[in-house]
């Protein structure tokens, strides 16, 4: 039922966005978009090796996408880029694979599980995600290009 993906949990994360905004200089910034809904969530990311030093967002989705902002948002910071990478993994096969929610730190992802029954909404849920590989994958090649040029 619908009810159970707008939960009043949903709400409160849609409603308390932490690291709104974008980083003055960024190491690479992303944009993911939902062509069915319209959402957009824009990120900008810092990296240190392979740790998120620095996030900021520019969400403009539905509660479903803020939700899974705020929650990025929350626990990004000092996460590992190939965390990162199975998180966006994990969330695709909750929703697409009836797989499990992640635990630990991300485990309020859990409460975007009732979104598998809704199609639709996958994308908007996944934008965070999306964008923050993204970023990430933008950094690791424009460090290996320098690498490679420093050779």
């Amino acid at each position: 039922m619908l009810n159970d993906v707008y939960n009043t949990r949903i709400i409160e994360l849609a409603g308390n966005i932490p690291r709104l905004g974008r980083l003055a200089a960024p190491d690479a910034s992303a944009t993911a978009h939902s062509k069915l809904c319209g959402s957009t969530v824009k990120i900008d990311l810092k990296m240190d090796g392979s740790i998120i030093t620095d996030f900021a967002h520019d969400v403009k989705a539905c509660a479903l996408g803020q939700a899974s902002s705020s929650i990025m948002a929350r626990h990004v910071v000092g996460s590992t880029a190939s965390e990162l990478r199975e998180l966006r993994e994990i969330v695709h096969r909750m929703l697409k694979e009836n797989g499990a929610p992640p635990e630990g730190k991300w485990a309020d992802i859990a409460l975007l599980e009732p979104v598998r029954d809704y199609k639709a909404r996958h994308a908007s849920t996944m934008l965070t995600f999306d964008a923050v590989v993204d970023a990430i994958g933008q950094i690791e090649t424009k460090s290996a290009a320098l690498t490679t040029a420093q050779s």
